[in-house]
């Protein structure tokens, strides 16, 4: 069946739309005009099989007219197609060898791309070279010898070593590394007063200490922008220490109060024991005296002069125990 006359000629264009757009998409042709304009020698064919091989002609393309035009003779797109490849940002990487080139920083595109597939910014990083970057520590707290805190902070300026980038620390090691210093300088001075009236000394102390060693950053000073007085830690200690003592003291007076009453309840045990005893040999003088006179050893008469002796005993005994008002009574 044949198409309608009207139908055919927009069939035609349909089509021809369709191919024009495949076309476009696999063959960047405004990508290699653009290029060709700059002064960028790539093909077609190039650009072609860049579609082919999953590298989106839109970010070399770009990148190369950049190195171009840059004056980085040295950048081909075969380096950047393998620094995409490997999961490197291209563009990044561009744009950080066009800012050391012009802040004449010695960065090779293999040191370039190596950072970046580290994990760091090398853009950042050739923008701190040129402008160096300020971090402020958080509050270091330490004690001087005198025993009084001292909290400081500081402002830490840094400028991005480039050759250590692969493999360097970062900023939380520059920052325990001050941190440590400032408390390790306070610590050494006599007393706060002196960090007080000079605390330049805090960062002499701290800068000599070498503290960027094996790092990604280069310090170039430390500067101390506050400093505030804390707590007297040293008298605390000492009332810790006196508390401490005290309890202690109480805890072994405790200790000699409770073997006192317990030395004291075992004397009088003891005399409870003593006084049965005798209560005991007491109980057995009546048997000893009832032998007596049935043996014949003692007779009546003199039982009797000793119950006699026994009561004037208990009468002298009550007597010798009277108060002043029971011998007026018996006066009476």
């Amino acid at each position: 069946m044949l198409l309608d006359p009207v139908v055919f000629p927009v069939f035609i264009a349909i089509v021809a739309i369709v191919i024009l757009a495949i076309f476009f998409h696999f063959v960047p042709f405004f990508l290699w005009l653009s290029a060709k304009v700059s002064g960028v020698h790539i093909s077609l064919i190039q650009l072609f099989l860049m579609r082919i091989r999953n590298v989106p002609p839109g970010v070399i393309v770009p990148s190369l007219i950049e190195a171009h035009k840059a004056g980085l003779k040295n950048i081909t797109r075969d380096n950047l197609e393998a620094h995409y490849m490997t999961g490197g940002h291209v563009q990044r990487v561009v744009h950080a060898l066009v800012s050391a080139s012009k802040a004449n920083i010695d960065l090779p595109f293999e040191k370039a791309t190596a950072i970046d597939l580290a994990g760091r910014d090398v853009f950042e990083a050739v923008q701190t070279s040129v402008n160096p970057k300020v971090i402020d520590t958080p509050p270091v707290a330490a004690v001087a010898k005198n025993g009084i805190q001292l909290i400081a902070k500081a402002r830490v300026t840094v400028r991005a070593n480039i050759h250590q980038l692969v493999g360097g620390a970062g900023e939380d090691t520059i920052l325990a590394r001050v941190g440590e210093g400032i408390v390790s300088s306070i610590g050494s001075a006599e007393n706060h007063e002196q960090v007080l009236e000079n605390p330049d000394s805090i960062s002499k102390l701290v800068l000599k200490k070498g503290l960027d060693a094996g790092t990604a950053f280069e310090i170039l000073s430390i500067d101390i922008a506050d400093i505030d007085v804390g707590k007297n830690i040293g008298a605390t200690l000492q009332i810790d220490q006196a508390n401490a003592d005290k309890n202690i003291a109480q805890a072994k007076a405790e200790e000699r109060r409770a073997m006192a009453i317990a030395a004291e309840q075992e004397m009088k045990a003891k005399a409870q024991e003593a006084r049965a005893e005798v209560i005991q040999a007491e109980a057995e003088v009546p048997k000893a005296l009832a032998q007596a006179l049935r043996d014949g050893h003692m007779g009546f008469m003199d039982y009797y002069k000793l119950e006699n002796l026994k009561g004037d005993t208990a009468m002298r005994e009550n007597i010798g125990n009277l108060t002043k008002d029971g011998m007026k009574n018996i006066l009476k």
